[in-house]
């Protein structure tokens, strides 16, 4: 069986023996493409095939968990909260312990939308932002205050989304792990060199291009509430550090995201499947669609360019 990157003719073939591959490894002896089953680190990389959902939900009822469930939706985002709520009150945790954390700077404008058993909504009203990448870059830190304060109590696994986003299929007990990351839909057939990681030395965000394995999406974030609550403190903390000196990083928390990913591995890989983009079409190798990016015009949507 042959195993290589999927590269550009502008791109070296990797082989797939003897070091740590820096992208999504497919089988190229097949039409398909299909992708490997796991990290180089043994992790595994969650996919359509690769779990019975009938078991692992049994599995993990009984364990009788609840999954608290962040997403931001300030100023003009709030438009998206209708969708994301009501596709994921049919796909996201169906039959388990869901309750969503809502942070907007518009509360009066969350919608009524009819949850499951078991599912609840909680409202933070925060400041509002006169940059959208002011909201990005505080999200770590109220993920941080919110897992210290309140879900330490309350949940057992935490997400952070996107709310510019929808579901389209089933999400389920098959993304729960320790530490779960998921692989950036534009980026799981590049090498690490052209991923847009923070390259200023200046920057705590910052990697070499001699490093990087996946380029990571942060519009999922997942896992153990100790994982999680550690990956937000650190990452806010360098965001600070960075922000003492005025300095931004490429991608804001998702650069420093990336960063913390590579010398922490995550445990658990979602695949492209887990962070779409509805903006691209769905190639041979994506067999579902299950969350993905809507379709925007950031320029409308954006409290600045």
């Amino acid at each position: 069986m042959r195993f290589k990157i999927y590269q550009s003719s502008n791109y070296k073939i990797f082989s797939a023996f003897g070091f740590a591959l820096p992208a999504i490894v497919c089988d190229f002896s097949s039409s398909e493409g299909n992708f490997l089953p796991m990290a180089p680190w043994v992790a595994p990389i969650v996919r359509e095939g690769t779990f019975d959902p009938t078991l692992i939900d049994a599995i993990y009822k009984k364990q009788n968990i609840t999954i608290a469930t962040t997403v931001f939706a300030l100023g003009k985002y709030t438009q998206f909260l209708k969708n994301f709520l009501e596709s994921a009150e049919q796909n996201y945790f169906v039959g388990f312990r869901v309750h969503y954390y809502v942070f907007t700077d518009l509360p009066e404008l969350v919608p009524a939308v009819k949850l499951g058993e078991d599912h609840h909504l909680t409202v933070l009203t925060v400041a509002s932002s006169n940059r959208w990448q002011e909201i990005s870059l505080r999200r770590m830190e109220r993920l941080e205050k919110l897992i210290e304060s309140q879900l330490v109590n309350e949940a057992d696994y935490v997400f952070s989304l996107d709310v510019d986003t929808k579901f389209y299929g089933r999400w389920g007990a098959e993304s729960l792990g320790r530490l779960v990351g998921a692989i950036h839909p534009w980026y799981y057939k590049t090498h690490h060199d052209w991923f847009p990681y923070e390259r200023r030395p200046e920057s705590q965000a910052y990697i070499p291009y001699s490093e990087g394995d996946y380029y990571y999406g942060g519009a999922v974030i997942g896992g153990l509430l100790k994982d999680v609550y550690q990956l937000a403190k650190t990452c806010k903390e360098r965001l600070d550090i960075d922000a003492a000196k005025s300095i931004e990083a490429a991608w804001q928390e998702e650069s420093h995201l990336n960063k913390y990913f590579l010398y922490n591995k995550p445990s658990k890989l979602l695949s492209p499947e887990y962070l779409w983009d509805d903006i691209k079409s769905k190639p041979q190798e994506i067999k579902i669609i299950r969350f993905s990016h809507v379709n925007k015009n950031y320029y409308e949507v954006r409290p600045n360019p």
